[in-house]
């Protein structure tokens, strides 16, 4: 009955009793699934986690610079994993490590929260933040359009004129 149409006869439940068969264009229904596939792998977000390192001793400006790349990574969906790294007589003081850590992730709790807490591990002490935002919300919200202000020529030339 199949071969009349030009179609194939599918086992769909070979376990079923009695077996379930449907008359389809298995050819067809091969690729209608390889594109659900395709389209499943497309709409799949890719998780990078980022890595800043710090010194114990880090000087502000430093500190800031880094904490903005924490920032923009955490605005753009990334994880972010933070080390801090003892250096010497440094590896003493742990708690000035944890100190430093617990500081920044208070600061960036806008854009992500603490995912593991801070952790000796050797000769740095690691953390690891996650954004607020997942990947794909970061990726659909526009940039911010920059103000452009016109001042009036008019008045100021009027008040000089007086």
């Amino acid at each position: 009955m199949a071969e009349e149409v030009g179609l194939d006869l599918v086992e769909i439940s070979p376990d079923a009793k009695p077996p379930v068969c449907k008359i389809m264009d298995f050819g067809k229904y091969k690729y209608e699934i390889a594109q659900k596939a395709r389209e499943a792998r497309q709409n799949q977000t890719h998780i990078v986690v980022k890595e800043i390192r710090f010194g114990l001793k880090i000087e502000p400006h430093d500190y800031e610079t880094k904490k903005a790349h924490i920032e923009r990574f955490l605005k753009g969906g990334d994880k972010v994993k933070v080390t801090v790294q003892f250096k010497g007589r440094e590896q003493t003081r742990p708690e000035m490590g944890y100190r430093l850590l617990m500081k920044l992730s208070e600061e960036v709790l806008e854009f992500g929260f603490v995912e593991f807490a801070p952790k000796k591990e050797g000769k740095s002490m690691t953390m690891v933040l996650g954004p607020v935002l997942k990947k794909s919300q970061a990726a659909k919200k526009p940039a911010p359009k920059p103000v452009v202000a016109v001042a009036a020529e008019a008045p100021a030339s009027q008040e000089v004129a007086q």
